[in-house]
């Protein structure tokens, strides 16, 4: 698993144009990375894993007051149930919107823990400044221009966080705790669990383990990326395995363009050499979950 320094990606010295190397070389191999020196105390992020630690323990009646509607993404359970040979995931999930943030539905933000709506408002505007800055460094990675990522990505971009609980699972031969996907978001960015491992990224037909390292933050790209690189960084498929011993929590972010825009392949990527790989899209989030649920990869219905 590539670990690229996110402090030195914004240097202009020698150091910082082998660390964008590096992260192009992640993105376009990998998908992914543990991103170290991104600029959030490592104190915060354990208040955050606390805070997450104390809204998944609390009575289910408790959780039960934000429970999704039928029809409904947002809020805690399980999954939607979309097909009848859905294969469902061994997690129990808080899915919120956290921007825009006139676009959040409070109904769902619990109450309890007393800190948890301002320590999560805090969490998302460290994650949105880390989210342009990657934009803008993938872009030069390239030899870009730097903004022409976060103009596809926009200024009201959609954050959503979910906040996933693994159960300790009796047969983990037979169940997963998230079936295989690639994220339908630009960029995702994750919060791990500090002692139990579960996340595994599918590289060269073999899975492979993400190693704990506590205070980092892993980050991959997501499908809508792919499409603007034209395929040059790669939306990883990943999973999550389940434990017999071990309960798990995790933290993740989905940072997608904002609502209404079209993504695209940029111009600079597309030539004799390489030619266009995807069609424009729009609000690419509306069908992708039904295809996620349906074990289906909605970015080959966009391929050229």
């Amino acid at each position: 698993m590539p670990i690229i320094d996110i402090g030195r990606l914004k240097s202009s010295s020698p150091t910082g144009e082998e660390e964008l190397e590096n992260l192009r070389s992640a993105l376009s191999s990998w998908g992914c990375f543990q991103a170290i020196n991104h600029g959030i105390e490592s104190s915060f992020l354990d208040k955050v894993r606390d805070v997450t630690k104390q809204l998944l323990e609390l009575p289910m009646e408790e959780k039960q007051r934000y429970s999704r509607a039928p029809d409904d993404i947002e809020g805690y359970g399980n999954d939607m149930v979309l097909s009848d040979n859905q294969t469902l995931d061994w997690t129990d999930r808080l899915f919120l919107t956290v921007n825009p943030e006139d676009q959040r539905k409070l109904n769902y933000w619990p109450q309890n823990p007393e800190v948890f709506r301002e320590t999560m408002h805090e969490h998302a505007t460290n994650l949105r400044l880390i989210a342009e800055d990657l934009l803008k460094a993938m872009a030069r990675s390239l030899n870009l221009e730097e903004n022409c990522f976060l103009n596809q990505y926009g200024d009201a971009a959609i954050m959503q966080l979910r906040f996933n609980f693994y159960p300790r699972c009796p047969r983990p031969d037979l169940v997963l705790g998230l079936k295989p996907h690639a994220d339908g978001s630009a960029i995702t960015i994750v919060l791990q669990d500090t002692e139990v491992e579960g996340l595994q990224f599918l590289k060269d037909d073999q899975w492979g383990r993400v190693p704990i390292m506590p205070h980092a933050l892993l980050i991959n790209v997501g499908d809508q990326i792919e499409i603007m690189s034209n395929g040059i960084f790669k939306s990883p498929v990943h999973r999550v395995v389940t434990n017999s011993k071990r309960e798990r929590i995790s933290l993740a972010m989905f940072c997608s363009p904002e609502s209404g825009k079209e993504v695209e392949p940029v111009e600079g990527l597309i030539d004799d050499k390489r030619p266009r790989l995807y069609k424009k899209v729009k609000n690419y989030l509306d069908t992708y979950f039904q295809y996620y649920q349906q074990g289906k990869r909605p970015i080959d219905a966009v391929k050229v």
